[in-house]
């Protein structure tokens, strides 16, 4: 669940990143993929570090 959560989180901040920088449509996906990517990617692992250690 961690990794969904993580990917819509960093959507919304990379899109109001690009929004931020004044960028266009595009701009604001390609910052919102490219960041939820990111945070997905580490939800994933702090969740298989959660559950190897006991956490979960």
């Amino acid at each position: 669940m961690l990794p969904v959560i993580a990917f819509f989180a960093g959507f919304a901040f990379g899109w109001f990143r690009a929004a931020k920088r004044g960028g266009n449509t595009l701009d604001k996906l390609q910052y919102g993929v490219g960041h939820a990517i990111a945070f997905a990617l580490a939800g994933l692992f702090l969740g298989i570090i959660a559950a190897r250690t006991g956490l979960v």
